[in-house]
């Protein structure tokens, strides 16, 4: 009998990756995601100009809400998780109360509020591809698979680029172990 260490939980030895492997893992992920709803979208698209037998096609209507998604999910990736919490303790441990507590929280409000604007985007992008599948393609029973499918590919690309835009952040705001957060 060989001698193991007996601190280890499985027969196996598993290491968990680091946190920058982590956050690199975090970043591809978002891309594959990204590329995977562009991906679906320009199906749709390809398909209507190029395969389509039908009298649907693909116009600004259906890219509209793919767009309104790609900037939202520009403008909430630009936005650093220390700009939201910015405002929240002055230097003297009070409440902003300070001249520098207001600049702080003022600059707090903006990037919540270029954030919520960011998350609007993206939730009206979905929204209005399921709009858009639902009145173009659905009220008016083009219900066959290559024509539904025009609509059905652009919630996917919607969906996988709002996947995309919360691995992203998450990825991109995640604490590292080693720090501190002061705020309570």
């Amino acid at each position: 009998m060989d001698s193991e260490p007996q601190d280890r939980l499985f027969r196996v030895p598993f290491k968990l990756p680091s946190f920058r492997g982590i956050r690199t893992l975090g970043v591809y992920l978002s891309g594959i995601f990204y590329a995977l709803g562009f991906w679906c979208f320009l199906d749709a698209v390809l398909y209507s100009k190029h395969a389509n037998a039908s009298d649907v096609h693909v116009t600004l209507v259906d890219w509209l809400p793919f767009l309104c998604s790609t900037f939202g999910m520009l403008i909430v990736s630009s936005i650093e998780k220390s700009r939201l919490l910015q405002g929240a303790l002055s230097s003297d441990g009070g409440l902003g109360g300070s001249l520098g507590g207001s600049l702080d929280s003022r600059m707090a409000w903006q990037a919540r509020s270029v954030l919520f604007c960011g998350f609007a985007l993206l939730a009206g992008g979905l929204s209005g591809s399921i709009v858009v599948l639902i009145i173009k393609f659905l009220v008016k029973d083009y219900t066959s698979y290559p024509t539904v499918g025009m609509g059905v590919n652009n919630v996917l690309g919607n969906v996988c680029v709002l996947v995309s835009c919360i691995i992203l952040w998450v990825a991109q705001n995640a604490e590292d172990e080693y720090s501190y957060s002061l705020t309570l």
